[in-house]
């Protein structure tokens, strides 16, 4: 095992000894000691994308928001439509500013008439329950960030309801996609979420920490499940079109910009947080927009690099891309200038421009 020598002050997910007995390459990915690849990086990508790989997700936030007025609440503080939700569903949605620039993108869960549990991205729990305990306030409904009571496990993977069947009674079959339920797996109790971010089919599993090593070891004891760490996370997501917090998302992009515009619901009633300015930008074209790139030769065009015309103007700016496992060719999510000619671009890559093609996202879709 290697390790980050500035990760010396990072927490450690209740799975951390686990990692460290499987060979894990241990990095400070927000704030806690992560695996970032237990030994290839492409094997534990094609396993999800064949099989099924196991990831420890486990530094997320869950912060949950009960009481009678819980759903009015995160009607006003997100910018989805909540309160409707039947129980045991789930939904993709954002925090944003008033100026409409987004915070963090979320999944809530609603597990009870009252209760619900909204699943933050690691980086950002803090920004994410100070803005909800700003408000809120009003309405009745109570607040507790119950993230470090959590572990999170992931089996994503074209095999992973075969394989959780063997572990649980729980009607897996019958779950949606964005759907929960409570179960044993494993003999411990588990909500079973039907969610992933790998653009295949899967599993969420949330435990109590101390019931994680127990679910990790018989799960990874199955043939065929593999361990997976952040580099396979990544590529992954990214073949997929997801976007990623810091890259794609930012406080100084809004959901539009980012083809995500459907998630904010302008004619919900009453008003939310950052309505306003989301109004005037859906009114407004766009100065830019996401666009999927394929390189054309063998040099991956990484976040930060410049777009640029066959002039060599810049147009643009990469904010993912690695190469693609499954696609067998370098891969990017990149925003563009509005009115930008997309034929004969290319990316400058450390000083020399490397032709791409623009194409439709996601790059991946499962069969």
């Amino acid at each position: 095992m290697s390790a980050d020598p500035m990760a010396k002050n990072a927490k450690k997910t209740p799975l951390h000894d686990v990692h460290i007995d499987l060979g894990a390459n241990l990095v400070d990915f927000a704030g806690y000691l992560m695996p970032l690849r237990y030994a290839s990086e492409t094997a534990e990508h094609d396993a999800v994308r064949t099989g099924a790989g196991l990831f420890d997700l486990s530094h997320m936030g869950e912060i949950f928001l009960t009481g009678p007025g819980a759903g009015d609440a995160l009607d006003f503080a997100l910018v989805g439509k909540l309160s409707p939700m039947a129980v045991g569903k789930a939904r993709y949605t954002m925090v944003c500013g008033p100026d409409g620039g987004v915070l963090d993108d979320l999944i809530v869960y609603r597990l009870a008439d009252t209760t619900w549990m909204i699943v933050a991205n690691a980086a950002n729990v803090a920004v994410v329950r100070n803005a909800l305990e700003q408000r809120v306030v009003g309405f009745d409904a109570v607040l507790d960030d119950r993230s470090d009571s959590y572990a999170l496990i992931a089996l994503q993977g074209p095999r992973s309801q075969g394989i959780l069947e063997e572990f649980t009674d729980a009607p897996l079959a019958d779950l949606k996609y964005y759907a929960s339920l409570s179960g044993r797996v494993a003999d411990v109790d588990a909500l079973i979420a039907r969610t992933g971010y790998t653009g295949e089919d899967g599993f969420e599993l949330f435990v109590d920490a101390s019931d994680a090593v127990t679910l990790w070891k018989a799960l990874e004891g199955v043939d065929g499940v593999v361990p997976a760490g952040l580099s396979a996370r990544d590529t992954l997501r990214l073949e997929a079109g997801m976007p990623l917090y810091g890259n794609e998302l930012t406080a100084d992009t809004t959901p539009f910009e980012a083809g995500l515009g459907r998630v904010v619901k302008l004619d919900k009633p009453g008003d939310f947080i950052g309505k306003s300015a989301l109004a005037a930008v859906e009114r407004t074209p766009p100065g830019r927009k996401l666009v999927g790139l394929v390189a054309r030769g063998r040099r991956a065009p990484r976040k930060g690099y410049r777009v640029v015309t066959s002039g060599g103007t810049p147009c643009g700016i990469v904010t993912s891309g690695a190469p693609s496992p499954t696609l067998g060719r370098p891969i990017a999510m990149a925003y563009l200038d509005s009115g930008t000619d997309e034929t004969n671009l290319a990316v400058d890559v450390r000083g020399r421009t490397e032709p791409v093609d623009v194409v439709a996202l996601p790059f991946y879709k499962r069969p």
